[in-house]
């Protein structure tokens, strides 16, 4: 356990500790660090663009969130069938999960380009006369980012849905069946009830995975147009490494450690409502 404990003493809880530390200094990388106490926090508080930023995050989660859990259930629904070569259609479906977030930036990247892109080309096939300039629109910029992370999430998710599915004792559908229940009220009451546990485990690692946003942002819009794609990561990036306000990063980071552990501490309270062991 040696080599392992060692890495995470390195690169987790000494950088965590230090991180915390410097969220009290002003240090620009090169100078000696200054202490200024709780003004990176008050100068966070008072940002505009950190608000804008922190808006932008939100949105961007809740929307993905669902939608992830949404398609990966369908997706997981489908394949849960006895259809001919289905480890083949459930390989191509994982695909996305298992592809360098890059390469798949790089991709969609193009699909969304306003003049040749794959999707306005299709658009304009189906007689869409002005389809939008999809990352070059204060409007549509964010939703281009949603629909290429759904993309990417459903792969993981359509993975653990289907572990789920599988899990589900056949007898609770044979005894449905014997009732005369019919396939809607058999997902309704036990497809839907028995899959909870996945359910609530998708959406807490979704939503942490969600407010965590980065590299979408930086290879797709550069946080762009008009810091409509900016999100916390991206500012956090921004601020650390190409502003050299280290201390100013830092207190980003903790804020954003925060609300991602309210938002889980909310959904651990709020599992006992609805999640069934």
């Amino acid at each position: 356990m040696l080599p392992s404990f060692v890495l995470f003493m390195v690169f987790t809880v000494i950088s965590f500790s230090a991180s915390f530390v410097l969220s009290f200094f002003d240090w620009d990388l090169i100078t000696t660090p200054h202490f200024v106490g709780f003004h990176n926090y008050i100068e966070l508080m008072n940002d505009p663009l950190f608000r804008k930023v922190l808006f932008n995050t939100l949105y961007f989660t809740a929307l993905t969130v669902p939608l992830s859990a949404l398609v990966g259930l369908i997706i997981a629904l489908g394949l849960n069938q006895k259809i001919k070569g289905v480890a083949i259609y459930r390989t191509v479906y994982f695909m996305p999960a298992v592809t360098s977030l890059v390469a798949v930036s790089l991709l969609w990247q193009w699909i969304f380009d306003g003049n040749y892109g794959l999707l306005n080309n299709i658009l304009s096939i189906l007689g869409v006369s002005h389809p939008p300039q999809w990352l070059s629109s204060t409007e549509w910029a964010m939703p281009a980012l949603i629909i290429m992370s759904v993309w990417t999430n459903s792969g993981m998710t359509m993975v653990l849905f289907l572990a789920g599915l599988q899990n589900i004792s056949q007898h609770l559908y044979e005894a449905a069946a014997i009732d005369g229940a019919s396939k809607f009220k058999k997902f309704l009451y036990i497809t839907l009830p028995v899959l909870t546990p996945t359910t609530f485990f998708v959406l807490v690692i979704t939503t942490i995975h969600s407010f965590q946003v980065f590299t979408q942002a930086l290879i797709m819009t550069k946080g762009g147009p008009a810091d409509a794609t900016n999100t916390i990561v991206y500012f956090i990036y921004q601020n650390g490494f190409e502003y050299f306000k280290m201390g100013y990063a830092s207190a980003a980071a903790w804020v954003l450690f925060t609300i991602i552990f309210v938002f889980t501490l909310i959904q651990m309270k709020l599992q006992k409502n609805w999640v069934h062991y």
